[in-house]
């Protein structure tokens, strides 16, 4: 057959000395015949070979006056991208036309991070029964979009078929791309029904008045030589053969030139196919250069070529509902999707559902397909989960001998089977335990996802961390679990069994303050009280005894009662206190680690435990510096117990470094010989795992959200396995109780006011007393008569009646020091002695005064 064509071609050239050809129909023999074109340099023009593999940019002699296939695949990609689908089926024939969109298309759909996870390819040979045998195997495969890439011819028997094995139903979508949506062959009314609830896409073309008439005219001439065919509407691929021949023809007209109108004849005969005997058009560089300048308004609108081709200025997205089409948007390069034609829009955009009028689906339904379902062949989801020898609690496999069957249970089961609650759909699933031909583990979490990608398994369940190098084998969900890193290290002793306990209720400083601010008030008391009160006269000890003994129940004066009433007041407040912070000091737990900081531990080459077969050895190297000689793996909560029993000094270790859902095991097995100090290092936390790209992650990962901010469900599985918030908050409180001892700073403005006080009367006092014994002017000498004699004479009247130490000797003209006086040899006895003699010779006589 292409034997055939080909020699109509030649034949053109050699015999017809034609110098342009409007044509082929079809991608794949257009490729032929612009080789043909570019020998003999003869136009040709082709208003159907779309496939974007010809290009008018390569083959200068070849003309498309009709859109690249390649210029929709940004409107397919938004219409993918806008219904949130994340993996298609591409359905395309096996010829230039299906292969040539192929690139453009898988680029297009990476930047809007889809993947095709299926191409299914129908040679256009097919028979109906191999179809249908292709079309099974769709059934039984998860993706449920199909993005149909066909002429009409192979593509409406396609579409008829899958209406037949019942997939143009519910949760199917199905996307036909303009090989199908504008109709080079039109479709029949069949296949036009097997398509309803099918979203196309096609280029957008203007309304105008010539392209009614020709329309209406083209209606009636069909009608007049097919009456008793069904009346055809004239497909896109109609108005560009129309324009195209307009085109031709106007170009003709410019390039005539009788005197070129033949070809340039080489020297040799043409023996079958052998090309080297064609010639070469005089005329045909110039008619492709008015070819390519000829701009007219036909009926497709703007007839203009650019780079050889014409260029699109929108793509129309239609719904087939029934036998019609319903617009449902429009989609440019420039402004994305939009319900209505606006070419002034433009900017960086994300395609979303509501930029689109709501489209009937398949099965007649407004719902949007979610693009997936779990294949109708009865398939279950093969989940791989891990059999671990500890931390049961997590996730536990165990034999029932009565039924024969294995049971699940654990932390991560609860949770999955409340996410599989959460879902909109049902799952099919089977557990698979990742066990050798023993029982026992196959290998570590590593291995076990990588299965997935190996295709062994559908997913995995179990406590998965989620880590950067497993993301790039496997997506994980959203975490179900608490997050982070920590650190848990062993208690000291109880100090409430310590004899000192008592003292614990107050700082050192405190308790310093409060003795001196004592001493400063009994001092005060006792100098308000000393001259007038008999309690504080006598001998010294009395004295002191008194003022260490000061009570309101004795006589005192009004300064007095103000500072023992305040002081009364801040003993009482002390008092109270102390006696709150002791009973917290005996009745509160106190957990105090051994360690606080990771730094110390590796400043000191402590030995510092973990799980085995974890990610937390590599992350303590990178992250913490530690040595990796002073790790150790453990793989039970009791191994743990026991490493940080023995500690570092003892064969055991001196923390334990772990993910928080296993650090909470342990507490909740011991709590109160260990707890978690330090910061949390942020991690991934726990996620189920699934095949890369796999719509389930998106779904999965919404379900777990809604489980994990159920806060009643939340506190009832982990109550089951961690013992719930309450043991966490005893914790807590026990560990605050570090700090119950109360500081100076807590009381210090009590102490201020009250240092106030006893200054202000101490003050008051002394202003009383020196106002009450200010000397006249009569008793002091006319020589000494100034301000200073006058104080030093109230001063010594002061320091003598209250018998302070170090009382002062007044002479007239001087005022001696009892020390300087006992130098010369006197020596004064315990009462009040007045002795009269001469200091020196020469001088006049001292008084001297002594207690």
């Amino acid at each position: 057959m292409a034997r055939i064509w080909l020699q109509n071609f030649l034949d053109l050239m050699e015999n017809e000395e034609v110098h342009a050809i409007l044509g082929p129909e079809w991608s794949s023999q257009a490729k032929f015949v612009i080789d043909l074109g570019m020998k003999a340099q003869v136009p040709i023009t082709s208003f159907s070979a779309t496939s974007p593999s010809l290009s008018p940019a390569r083959s200068h002699y070849f003309v498309r006056t009709a859109y690249n296939d390649g210029s929709q695949v940004g409107a397919l990609a938004a219409v993918i991208q806008a219904y949130g689908w994340r993996e298609i089926t591409l359905v395309y024939e096996d010829t230039e036309y299906g292969d040539g969109l192929l690139p453009y298309l898988v680029e297009a759909l990476q930047k809007v991070d889809v993947r095709i996870s299926y191409r299914s390819v129908i040679p256009p040979s097919a028979e109906d029964v191999d179809i249908v045998k292709e079309l099974n195997k769709l059934l039984v495969m998860q993706t449920r979009v199909f993005l149909v890439h066909m002429t009409a011819e192979i593509g409406s028997r396609f579409l008829v078929l899958a209406s037949d094995s019942g997939m143009m139903s519910k949760e199917f979508a199905w996307i036909v791309t303009d090989g199908l949506s504008s109709l080079l062959d039109p479709v029949s009314s069949k296949a036009l029904d097997s398509m309803r609830g099918a979203i196309g896409v096609r280029p957008y073309v203007p309304r105008s008045e010539s392209r009614t008439d020709f329309e209406e005219r083209w209606r009636k001439f069909y009608a007049e030589r097919n009456p008793h065919d069904e009346t055809a509407d004239l497909s896109l691929f109609g108005l560009w053969a129309y324009d195209t021949v307009t085109a031709l023809a106007l170009a003709g007209e410019k390039a005539w030139d009788p005197a070129k109108s033949r070809y340039l004849k080489p020297n040799t005969s043409r023996n079958n196919l052998d090309f080297s005997s064609i010639g070469i058009s005089e005329m045909g560089p110039k008619l492709l250069g008015e070819i390519l300048s000829t701009q007219f308004q036909g009926l497709s609108g703007e007839f203009r070529l650019d780079r050889g081709e014409l260029q699109p200025i929108a793509f129309e997205i239609f719904n087939v509902v029934g036998r019609t089409e319903k617009i449902i948007g429009y989609w440019t390069s420039a402004g994305g999707l939009s319900p209505g034609l606006d070419l002034s829009r433009k900017g960086d955009y994300t395609a979303l559902a509501k930029d689109l009028k709501a489209p009937i689906w398949p099965g007649d339904t407004v719902t949007p397909p979610k693009g997936w379902v779990i294949p109708i062949s009865g398939k279950k989801l093969r989940i791989g989960v891990p059999k671990k020898d500890g931390f049961t609690e997590l996730f536990k496999i165990e034999w029932d001998p009565e039924k024969g069957v294995r049971r699940y249970s654990g932390f991560a089961d609860d949770m999955f089977q409340e996410v599989l609650k959460a879902l909109p759909f049902a799952i099919p699933y089977e557990y698979v335990p990742f066990v050798n031909e023993t029982g026992q583990s196959a290998g570590n979490y590593d291995y076990l996802l990588y299965q997935i990608k190996l295709q062994k398994f559908d997913a995995v369940v179990g406590d998965m961390g989620i880590v950067a190098n497993r993301s790039s084998y496997v997506d994980f969900t959203l975490p179900y679990s608490e997050t982070g890193v920590a650190m848990v290290v062993a208690i000291k002793d109880d100090e409430r069994r310590n004899m000192w306990v008592f003292l614990k209720p107050l700082s050192w400083n405190l308790w310093l303050t409060t003795g001196l601010a004592f001493i400063f008030t009994g001092f005060v008391v006792w100098l308000l009280e000393h001259r007038t009160n008999e309690e504080f006269g006598g001998h010294r000890r009395q004295q002191i005894g008194s003022i260490l003994l000061f009570a309101h129940r004795e006589k005192t004066n009004n300064l007095t009662r103000l500072v023992l009433a305040f002081w009364g007041f801040v003993v009482l407040i002390l008092t109270q206190s102390y006696t709150a912070s002791l009973s917290s000091f005996l009745t509160v737990q106190r957990l105090t680690p051994k360690f606080v900081d990771a730094r110390d531990l590796v400043r000191n080459g402590h030995k510092v435990g973990y799980q085995v077969d974890c990610f937390v050895p590599e992350f303590l190297v990178r992250e913490l510096d530690f040595d990796k000689s002073n790790l150790k793996p453990y793989s039970s909560v009791e191994e743990f117990h026991n490493a940080l029993s023995n500690g570092s000094e003892n064969g055991g270790v001196s923390a334990i470094f772990d993910e928080l859902p296993y650090l909470k095991l342990l507490l909740a097995e011991y709590p109160d010989k260990y707890k978690i100090v330090g910061p949390t290092y942020k991690t991934g936390g726990f996620g189920f795992a699934f095949p890369l790209g796999s719509p389930l992650v998106s779904y999965v990962s919404r379900a777990i959200l809604n489980v994990t901010q159920d806060k009643a469900k939340m506190d009832r599985i982990e109550a089951k396995y961690f013992g719930g918030e309450s043991s966490w908050q005893e914790q807590d409180a026990a560990v605050s109780s570090d700090n119950l001892s109360l500081s100076v700073y807590s009381f210090g403005g009590l102490f201020i006011i009250a240092g106030v006080i006893s200054a202000s009367s101490i003050v008051i006092y002394m202003v009383s007393f020196f106002y009450s014994r200010w000397p006249s002017s009569t008793t002091i000498p006319p020589g000494e008569r100034s301000l200073w004699s006058m104080f030093s004479e109230t001063a010594d009247d002061f320091f003598r009646e209250h018998g302070l130490f170090g009382c002062l000797v007044r002479n007239r003209s001087k005022v001696v020091p009892t020390s300087d006086f006992q130098s010369r040899g006197a020596s004064p006895s315990n009462d009040v002695e007045l002795i009269a003699r001469k200091a020196d010779e020469g001088e006049r006589p001292v008084l001297i005064i002594h207690v």
